[in-house]
């Protein structure tokens, strides 16, 4: 590994303009300190200690691209409500212009609700979730007035990134101008889609987990097969790559030339969160393909940002800096194993 060529490309990471193009959503996190067993039915007890809204999905990945160096522009839609407001106010306090993401009066911004109990001197556990969705379409106002922030800004972008969470952002009509612009070859496009990545065609490159290759292709995927079903969607995207991240299994990239690359997982399988996880992977990807990597090049700064962010609590973001740190401490233990 040559640590230079990759610091270089970090390097690169400021000069770059990502759009990022799908689902806003605001996660909260709801702190309580765990009481006793109430006498109404056998639950806990939780008295309340603290709150704290953080960008998710969409957000987290306009978080990550930002705290990774990158300019970002984010394009999708909130409600007309207090969380869509809080959202906005949280990317604006970064710096992130946010004229792209457009309030609509008749819709809930989605909103995932994470409740965490735990003794003071203990780390608080997650108990339940819950989901405050919408996943009809936008109405055709609202839509129409993505697709002329989408088609005027994308001009000056170096990179479309999709964030799909099936929750009503991207219509038909924003998929098949995505589509066109990606064959056109012009930018780098890289799509990570909850259950639609069969419908994405010609773009640079998709980020799915296990568990989105497998709804896609109603099957199982294990060790055995992965080849033979990661190829699959490959050719049926019609992308350049197909990055499938495997929990502790790490990754593999499939490209288009036919290589197949299996990228151990970086840092420990002992994970501590791995909320939001694939928004920092497909952010650090895009950004390393925006600044002249290889695809197993991003694939490998991916691997790097991924294996950070899943040992920090919530919906978190990764630096610059850590991944260097990253590149240095793996440099250090393949020269000690040599």
């Amino acid at each position: 590994m040559d640590k230079n060529r990759f610091k270089n490309i970090l390097k690169k990471f400021s000069k770059q303009k990502v759009m990022v193009i799908g689902d806003m959503v605001a996660d909260e996190y709801i702190l309580g300190m765990t009481s006793r067993v109430s006498r109404e039915a056998p639950v806990l007890i939780l008295k309340y200690d603290s709150q704290t809204v953080l960008p998710g999905c969409g957000a987290n990945a306009v978080n990550n691209i930002h705290s990774l160096g990158g300019t970002v522009f984010p394009v999708g839609i909130v409600g007309d409500d207090d969380m869509g407001r809080k959202l906005i106010a949280l990317l604006k306090e970064k710096g992130i212009d946010t004229e792209g993401i457009v309030s609509d009066e008749g819709r809930l911004t989605p909103t995932k609700t994470r409740i965490l109990a735990g003794g003071s001197n203990t780390t608080k556990q997650q108990v339940i979730r819950i989901d405050r969705e919408n996943s009809n379409i936008a109405n055709k106002k609202i839509e129409e007035r993505l697709l002329k922030i989408f088609n005027g800004m994308s001009k000056m972008m170096d990179a479309i990134l999709v964030s799909d969470y099936g929750l009503g952002t991207i219509s038909e009509k924003i998929l098949n101008r995505i589509n066109r612009l990606a064959k056109s070859g012009k930018k780098v496009i890289t799509v990570d889609s909850r259950f639609d990545i069969l419908k994405y065609r010609h773009i640079t490159a998709a980020t799915p987990n296990t568990e989105e290759v497998e709804f896609a292709l109603n099957t199982t995927l294990n060790g055995n097969n992965i080849n033979k079903y990661g190829r699959k969607i490959l050719n049926q995207i019609k992308s350049d790559g197909l990055l499938i991240t495997r929990g502790k299994e790490g990754m593999t990239l499939f490209e288009r030339n036919g290589g197949i690359t299996d990228i151990d997982v970086y840092g420990t399988d002992q994970v501590a969160d791995v909320t939001g996880a694939g928004d920092t992977v497909i952010s650090a990807f895009t950004l390393a393909l925006c600044s002249d990597a290889s695809m197993k090049e991003a694939a490998r700064i991916a691997n790097y940002a991924g294996g950070i962010v899943v040992m920090k609590s919530g919906t978190a973001t990764v630096t610059i800096e850590e991944i260097k740190n990253a590149i240095e401490s793996e440099t250090l233990a393949l020269i000690t194993n040599t």
